[in-house]
């Protein structure tokens, strides 16, 4: 017996995908990449080892944040 792996699929909407990734240069190198080449897909592998194949002309946009600061203590 083979095991089984879930797909989802997402359609064009006005959603937005949210994926936590080790290196967000490397996103932004395969987008850029993507734009300027004939690839239609570009694909991400978050920080679970998922990967995800979002057709380019449905991206409008990209952003990447940086991570937060935990600070210990009250102050600010």
């Amino acid at each position: 017996m083979t095991a089984k792996h879930t797909v989802r699929v997402g359609v064009k909407s006005a959603r937005e995908l949210e994926l936590e990734v080790d290196d967000p240069a490397a996103v932004s190198a395969a987008y850029e990449k993507a734009l300027k080449g004939k690839d239609r897909v570009l694909w991400i592998t978050d920080t679970r080892d998922h990967r995800f194949g979002i057709a380019i002309d449905s991206i409008a946009f990209i952003e990447i944040e940086r991570p937060l600061d935990r600070g210990v203590g009250f102050g600010n």
